[in-house]
């Protein structure tokens, strides 16, 4: 039992950790978290397969510091109609990651 466990993990797609992080999402609300000494929370779109562990991973890799927590958000598309069609944004997942207090990630 055990066993067809570990197949199944390893048979997932693996994702590059440039595949992973998407874009910042730099917004107001962004910007005041990453900018606060205390919480230096930094927020990114990711990849809707990715887990916790793989984005800690690709968030280190890519920006080379100390992730201490990561929050994640599926969030749901919205309505949105053009001219007499109906439609819907796609979803996308959000992730708000925590870093140790003597690191930093510049974006500008």
């Amino acid at each position: 039992m055990k066993a067809t466990k570990a197949k199944e993990k390893s048979s997932k797609i693996q994702l590059e950790p440039y595949q992973i992080v998407l874009r910042p999402l730099v917004t107001e609300k962004g910007t005041q978290l990453a900018s606060d000494t205390l919480t230096r929370a930094y927020t990114f779109e990711v990849n809707p397969l990715a887990n916790k562990t793989e984005i800690r991973a690709a968030i280190e890799e890519l920006f080379d510091v100390k992730v201490v927590n990561v929050r994640t958000q599926t969030r749901v598309g919205k309505p949105r109609r053009y001219k007499f069609r109906y439609g819907r944004t796609k979803n996308w997942k959000k992730a708000i990651v925590k870093l140790d207090v003597e690191h930093r990630i510049d974006f500008f």
